[in-house]
């Protein structure tokens, strides 16, 4: 959408004091729709039957959280997400989409695992998962407050994958020693 100039002063200034961003036009409240499901997945291992609240957690668009939510600048966040500038709202699409893969991914993990009856599986799945998502929700919030990111949200994901893969490897290897 092409963004007259003139609207995106007025939309800066009536941010100014609000849960909306003045440079990103972005707000964090949108962030909380992941928190909940992030706290339910590191409780998984230790209470298996939350499982089904993990599985009923869908993605929500930005527009229809704020469109469910009772915040108080909703209609300003609705309203200023299509005017915030793609230097903001691209990357941040994309780490949200990345959380959301990532906590559906997880869910499908952990249903897979809990027949297996492994706690330390489990923990081992749940625990990679909250830090990849946390470290998505840091970059997804510094954004929100008008950071550029640094590094692309798949390269995030990918180191986060790759430290797993040598913790896990590691962590088999110690296991080795006691059988």
């Amino acid at each position: 959408m092409s963004v007259p100039k003139s609207r995106l002063p007025a939309l800066r200034k009536q941010a100014k004091g609000t849960n909306v961003d003045e440079r990103s036009l972005l707000a964090t409240d949108y962030l909380n729709h992941f928190n909940g499901a992030v706290m339910t997945l590191g409780m998984v291992p230790d209470m298996p039957e939350l499982l089904k609240d993990a599985k009923a957690w869908k993605p929500k668009d930005y527009q229809d959280h704020f469109r469910d939510s009772a915040v108080a600048d909703k209609e300003l966040a609705i309203a200023a997400y299509e005017w915030s500038p793609k230097k903001y709202r691209d990357p941040f699409d994309r780490t949200v989409e990345a959380i959301n893969l990532k906590i559906m991914e997880t869910v499908k993990e952990l249903e897979a695992a809990i027949p297996l009856g492994n706690p330390d599986q489990l923990h081992l799945i749940a625990s990679d998962a909250t830090v990849a998502i946390g470290g998505l929700l840091d970059v997804a919030g510094a954004i929100i407050h008008g950071e550029e990111p640094t590094l692309k949200e798949t390269e995030i994901v990918e180191e986060k994958e790759e430290d797993t893969a040598t913790e896990t490897v590691n962590q088999d290897e110690i296991d080795a020693l006691f059988d």
